[in-house]
């Protein structure tokens, strides 16, 4: 009761906290007249939400479903407001320093840091044991050290547009090498392979012939150590055959396939729920709460219905992504790279409530809007209020607008 507490007033605190930026940046002298685009891939997910609540009825949990559920929607509804303040910032204010890659990265590096000096000052609790207390891997019980891993590898990908732009390089250079080193600390493969591939994405998409040279001597030095430290723990043929089992995983999800699923194969067990009990075993496989796959996370608790929902959902982000322009896109795929790969491990983009959500969620809700058409005249009013320098002729249609670059004030929008 008290971390649900926690969780509500901390997650109802940012929301509001989001909320009162996009009415302040509005209050300076911004108007909202942002349109929709690429709608299938918003309103799908809101089908997937719709169905999760409709779940409630049949729930084998209908408390853990109502929490999960609204953790989920709390989170979209914050991702909303945050995505819109940036939007029209950018139409505005052109020339802001806010940056969705920077603030991703700062973030992930913040959170880093605090695990990264609790590992050397609280081992016992910054650290879990496992293997029967032979590895250690930084996280604890304060956050599964795979997902850790895959923050480590969200802000991997967002600092790597600051290296790009070359913005504070020594200092960005820095924070990445924390980011590796409590990504080792973890100890997660999967999320490994996720940063390895993010800086390859990186080094074919970059036209820098220097940064391809340092980023690749630096995979040069890093990959071999780190695959033999963190993939192939040194080695050793026993955890040879836990990656072959993908740790257990194999043989657990062919359990839930074969065992759970056709005692509820169409509408599944409740949101968030694998089975009428809190926990799903077979005879040969370990305890489990949730599947360590999203995917067939989605199919247990919500049935073919929710996979297929979760399918054409999946699609048409992609098919939104593909048509933002080639900075947008670059930046969002490389968010998606640790998404998908933690998502075919651990709780992923439609598991249990975690940073993987909301970093989908940001994706979705960044590739539905686009600048409207024109201004209504409540809008205009606004912006001559708000902007006394702005000069709108009768009829101004609102893509005829420029900004003069921001230098730290507030400041003009003029007509072309």
């Amino acid at each position: 009761m008290i971390t649900r507490a926690i969780k509500v007033v901390g997650r109802m605190g940012v929301l509001l906290g989001s909320y009162i930026m996009y009415r302040r940046i509005i209050q300076y002298g911004a108007v909202d007249a942002l349109t929709g685009q690429n709608l299938l891939a918003p309103v799908l997910y809101g089908g997937y939400l719709l169905l999760g609540f409709a779940s409630f009825m049949w729930s084998t949990n209908v408390g853990y479903s109502a929490l999960q559920w609204f953790m989920t929607s709390q989170t979209l509804v914050f991702c909303y407001f945050f995505i819109k303040s940036l939007y029209l910032l950018d139409e505005y204010f052109p020339g802001h320093p806010t940056r969705l890659y920077n603030l991703l990265g700062n973030s992930s590096f913040a959170l880093l840091l605090i695990f990264v000096i609790g590992m050397w000052t609280a081992p016992d609790v910054f650290f879990r044991m496992t293997h029967g207390g032979e590895e250690a891997r930084l996280g604890g019980y304060l956050m599964n050290p795979n997902e850790l891993g895959m923050l480590a590898g969200i802000g991997v990908a967002g600092l790597l547009f600051d290296l790009k732009r070359d913005h504070k390089r020594g200092w960005t250079i820095f924070k990445l090498i924390i980011l590796f080193y409590a990504l080792y600390a973890t100890g997660s493969r999967s999320s490994l392979i996720g940063a390895l591939l993010i800086i390859g994405f990186h080094v074919r998409q970059s036209s820098n012939k220097k940064l391809k040279a340092l980023i690749f001597a630096g995979m040069l030095l890093v990959t071999p150590v780190a695959v033999h430290k963190v993939i192939l723990k040194d080695g050793d043929t026993s955890r040879l055959e836990e990656i072959m089992s993908m740790t257990g995983r194999l043989p657990f999800w062919k359990a839930l396939i074969n065992e759970g699923l056709p005692r509820e194969p169409l509408l599944g067990f409740g949101f968030m729920r694998i089975d009428y009990k809190e926990y799903f075993q077979s005879a040969h496989t370990y305890p489990g709460k949730m599947t360590h796959n999203t995917f067939m996370q989605v199919l247990m608790n919500l049935g073919f219905v929710g996979i297929t929902i979760v399918t054409f959902q999946m699609i048409f982000t992609f098919r939104g992504i593909f048509r933002e322009n080639e900075e947008k896109k670059l930046m969002l795929l490389s968010l998606l790279i640790p998404l998908i790969i933690n998502s075919l491990t651990e709780f992923g983009i439609f598991g249990e409530s975690n940073y993987g959500i909301l970093f989908y969620q940001l994706v979705i809700v960044y590739i539905c809007f686009k600048r409207g058409p024109a201004l209504t005249p409540k809008q205009r009013i606004h912006l001559m209020k708000r902007r006394p320098e702005l000069h709108l002729t009768a009829g101004t249609d609102s893509t005829q607008m420029t900004a003069i670059p921001y230098s730290g004030n507030i400041n003009i929008v003029k007509t072309q």
